[in-house]
């Protein structure tokens, strides 16, 4: 029960990290809000139980755990569950399991807030931002999400992302 709690708090932790993280850029911020225009619009959190079991009555595109994963951690994703694991001493597979579940909540959250209060593209990066910088000193976990996207240290992981881009597409064209 402990580690659970421990990786679900490490788990959102990370989430909002990264999501701060990514929105801190005036191209993520945009894409997160059309994100949640178009997909996470907080709905989602009325069939949570559907969500968690499985079931049919959700929007898949809002319910795409591995989808959202991908889309905030990129390559990161197994890298994030490993530290989350070593630090909670929960396997990897629950962790992975967990992230799945959880980041569609995160992202209907998010969204409801957004829709609630009018937020825009600076009020939604005020906010992570807010939420991250009232947590960080809480929660390693939160540092540890922001460290691993940002490789070279300079506040930004968009530079990161495209380096690995251009790797990716490099050796695609090598082919």
């Amino acid at each position: 029960e402990e580690q659970t709690a421990a990786a679900a708090n490490g788990i959102l932790s990370t989430l909002v990290g990264a999501l701060s993280k990514n929105a801190s850029t005036t191209e993520g911020a945009a894409s997160l809000k059309n994100a949640l225009d178009k997909d996470h619009d907080g709905s989602l959190l009325d069939n949570v139980m559907d969500l968690v079991n499985g079931g049919d009555n959700v929007n898949q595109r809002a319910s795409n755990g591995a989808g959202i994963v991908g889309h905030i951690f990129g390559d990161k994703a197994g890298t994030v569950v490993d530290g989350i694991s070593k630090s909670t001493g929960m396997d990897t597979s629950s962790v992975s399991a967990m992230l799945t579940k959880l980041a569609p909540v995160v992202m209907a959250t998010l969204g409801k807030v957004k829709s609630q209060n009018q937020l825009d593209e600076k009020g939604l990066t005020d906010l992570l931002r807010g939420t991250v910088d009232k947590n960080a000193d809480e929660n390693p976990l939160m540092k540890m999400a922001t460290q691993v996207l940002d490789k070279d240290g300079d506040g930004s992981i968009m530079d990161d992302l495209g380096d690995i881009g251009k790797k990716l597409l490099g050796g695609f064209f090598k082919k």
